[in-house]
């Protein structure tokens, strides 16, 4: 059997070893193999696509892995839609009452319908709050 053939096995039992394991702990030395069969394949010595397969393994694992951990350790995509507006501040534009009905509020540039969180507070206009829900198009807010 060519040592290429065997290099093309080798790289796909890694990647198929990565796949199920999935902690980018194979795929260097995968990726390896791969490169030292095309060497192999292309008329180069044995040595060379043994040197290369080792090479490029060291410098696979030691430079490329990090940077792939680094982002398969990336938190969560932020929030979006509404879930993005909690916490945000806002200012209050129209006094919130929720005995009179609803205020509204300013986030991000956006007016809000509002309502305090606190069923019986009253928050004045041009008071700074914190949206702490929101409940179909209404914001349930707290004053800082």
């Amino acid at each position: 059997m060519d040592l290429w053939v065997l290099f093309v096995i080798v790289g796909c039992l890694l990647g198929a070893g990565e796949i199920l394991n999935t902690s980018f702990f194979l795929a260097p030395f995968a990726v390896a193999a791969f490169l030292a069969a095309a060497v192999d394949g292309a008329g180069g010595p044995e040595a060379a696509s043994i040197a290369t397969f080792v090479v490029a393994s060291v410098v696979l694992f030691v430079f490329v892995r990090p940077i792939a951990r680094r982002h398969t350790q990336m938190p969560l995509l932020s929030r979006t839609g509404t879930d993005a507006l909690i916490g945000q501040r806002a200012l209050v534009l129209e006094e919130i009452s929720n005995l009179e009905g609803v205020g509204t509020v300013k986030i991000g540039g956006e007016i809000w319908t509002a309502r305090a969180a606190d069923e019986d507070h009253q928050i004045a206009a041009g008071t700074r709050v914190q949206v702490i829900e929101i409940r179909g198009a209404t914001a349930l807010v707290s004053e800082l």
